[in-house]
């Protein structure tokens, strides 16, 4: 429970974080799901646009009342789901098509089956999905699910390049299992790859839009035995600002944290817990390879325990010695097997020789930045609120800030990284 200082903190911060992530904001999206077996997915999507500030209506085929039911999407949207042309039938009370195609800033069909594909092209209006679809005159965006002979048949690709010169955004099926039980081309794409389609039609010019990075947050905890551990004060906060603001410039994140109240929900943040140090080392350098970066704002523990005890240590007469070994160390793996695309960003937290400390670091493990904290600045460390940081990069170049809130720090330091990332 937060009081006083710290509540209004954390009112505050949950504000930023909105603001970081709510991408589609005020945007308005139409949602048409077919008869597919992948109508399961557009649930999904629905709840991904939801997370990401959309408002979503979602419209229906008969066929796609099959599939999933109406009640899933009304849950998740929030709104009722149309799929008639009467809203009540003992009335006749008409659902009005064209009114529903002027609220949409923007109408998805997914999953778009060959047979909508069809009657969209010849301009057929059979279902109130379809009606509304004639009526719109804002951009539609079509996510294809069907066979693999369906998607290869010549009517199916001539219909979809008809589609294309209409000027629809398609989001083209992908290759996998399908409900034939065959291998092939015409799986719909993932939900989370429609969402950013959807967010690239809104934000262009998102810089960090189809770039990954890991970022590491938090303490590790060294076991000494089933209720002790060797640990440090880290709250996290920092490296889960990092996300957001990464997240909120496009960017695809693998959140790899240690032991940590925080909490973070973002359609484009992955969150992966560890406790150890050497279970956070495995974890990063599992996804290094494929990563454009990593921001590495986690505390982890230098040293652990050589052994640790299966059973609690019983308070005895006698002194108890434990013996420690470095644990493994992140930042010089991901440096040494860094690539010449790749960016790798480490955190210093010092208390003396700050400058010339981070600076060592910073050569020694081969990073492109590092971010410099020192503990006699007041408002900076472990647990606070806000922290004061100094940016090193190679050649002696670096920048003092002032102090800020963490997430202010965080959208400060994605900044940075941006002018380093090649395009």
């Amino acid at each position: 429970m937060f009081t006083g200082k710290h509540k209004q903190f954390q009112n505050q911060f949950a504000k930023h974080i909105s603001e970081l992530y709510r991408m589609l904001a005020g945007k308005k999206i139409l949602l048409g799901v077919t008869g597919s077996i992948a109508a399961y997915k557009a649930a999904y999507l629905v709840r991904l646009l939801i997370q990401t500030g959309a408002e979503v209506r979602v419209m229906m085929t008969p066929g796609a009342i099959e599939f999933v039911s109406p009640l899933t999407f009304a849950t998740l949207s929030g709104n009722p789901v149309v799929s008639d042309f009467t809203e009540n039938k003992n009335t006749g009370e008409w659902t009005r098509h064209v009114e529903m195609a002027q609220w949409a800033d923007l109408i998805v069909i997914a999953p778009l089956t060959a047979n909508t594909i069809a009657k969209m092209v010849m301009g057929q209006s059979d279902n109130f999905l379809l009606a509304t679809y004639m009526s719109a005159e804002c951009k539609v965006m079509i996510a294809p699910a069907m066979d693999r002979e369906m998607y290869a048949h010549p009517g199916t690709s001539e219909n979809l390049k008809k589609l294309k010169e209409f000027g629809h955004i398609i989001v083209e099926p992908t290759h996998g299992s399908l409900a034939s039980g065959l291998m092939g081309k015409g799986r719909m794409e993932e939900p989370e790859e429609i969402l950013d389609e959807v967010i690239r039609f809104f934000h262009p010019a998102l810089p960090l839009e189809g770039k990954h990075f890991i970022v590491t947050a938090g303490p590790t905890y060294e076991k000494i035995d089933p209720v002790r551990f060797i640990g440090n004060y880290s709250s996290g906060k920092m490296g889960f600002a990092i996300a957001l603001a990464l997240a909120s410039k496009g960017a695809r994140v693998q959140l790899i944290c240690g032991p940590v109240n925080s909490s973070i929900q973002h359609p484009l943040v992955v969150r992966t817990d560890v406790e150890s140090a050497e279970q956070m080392h495995k974890a990063a350098t599992e996804l290094w390879a494929k990563m454009d970066g990593a921001i590495l704002a986690a505390a982890v523990a230098d040293f652990k325990p050589s052994t640790n005890s299966d059973k609690k240590i019983k308070k005895e007469n006698a002194e108890l010695l434990i013996k420690l070994e470095k644990t493994p160390d992140i930042a010089a793996s991901l440096g040494k097997s860094k690539k010449d695309d790749q960016i790798l960003v480490g955190f210093a937290l010092e208390t003396d020789n700050e400058l010339e400390n981070a600076k060592s670091k910073l050569d020694r493990k081969n990073l492109d930045m590092i971010v410099l904290n020192s503990l006699n600045d007041k408002g900076a460390g472990f647990a606070s609120e806000t922290n004061k940081i100094t940016l090193i990069w190679p050649g002696n170049k670096s920048h003092v800030f002032g102090l800020k809130s963490k997430s202010q720090v965080a959208v400060d330091i994605v900044d940075e990284l941006i002018k380093l990332v090649k395009k």
